[in-house]
């Protein structure tokens, strides 16, 4: 590494700091149903705007809690305007920049990943507040085999309630939501042998 790139690192890891930025995952973040770890999150690339509260990970963002994650090409982290003590920057109205999350919105290539599933969207807009996340485009949402498809999911993380969406109404028209459900297959060794019956 040459010195001007040591420099300019060195540069940007003082202006970080001076802005009050942490390498912890945002606060009150809920992306994991009732968890209460950490958020990790990781790119290629950081910028931190005081001035909109707003840190921006660009270049395979990735936002991990516990066992899901939230990946996208790029992730903006919206804080909430603090008061006191815990400030992080300057916000529009002049005031400081809190530590706790205010949301989350992900772009590209969005993939949001629990263990029991994977849904893959265009965008996804996660709100502290009402713990929801929003994910929209051309969404498919998988389970297993099973497969729901529709232009809009929304999913309470706090209960795991969720409720799929499509702008098409109207029976016969394509891009209606649509379920496709595998029935479960027995296995052999729950059905005795003909011979046995």
């Amino acid at each position: 590494m040459g010195m001007i790139e040591l420099a300019m690192m060195k540069r940007w890891a003082l202006a970080a700091f001076a802005c009050g930025l942490t390498l912890a995952g945002p606060a009150a973040a809920q992306l994991a149903q009732n968890s209460d770890a950490p958020v990790d999150i990781t790119a290629d690339q950081l910028e931190v705007v005081n001035a909109q509260c707003l840190a921006v990970y660009t270049g395979g963002a990735e936002a991990l809690q516990d066992t899901v994650r939230l990946r996208a090409d790029t992730l903006k982290i919206y804080y909430k305007p603090g008061t006191g003590g815990s400030a992080r920057g300057s916000s529009p109205t002049g005031g400081s920049c809190g530590s706790l999350l205010d949301r989350m919105e992900a772009t590209g290539s969005v993939y949001y990943v629990t263990p029991q599933q994977r849904v893959h969207g265009d965008t996804a807009l996660y709100e502290a507040g009402s713990d929801t996340i929003t994910i929209s485009g051309d969404v498919v949402a998988a389970r297993g085999q099973d497969v729901l498809k529709g232009s809009k999911l929304v999913i309470n993380v706090k209960t795991g309630d969720a409720q799929m969406q499509s702008g098409v109404k109207g029976r016969n028209k394509p891009g209606r939501v649509r379920t496709v459900l595998y029935p479960k297959q027995q296995s052999a060794a729950a059905t005795p042998p003909a011979a046995a019956r």
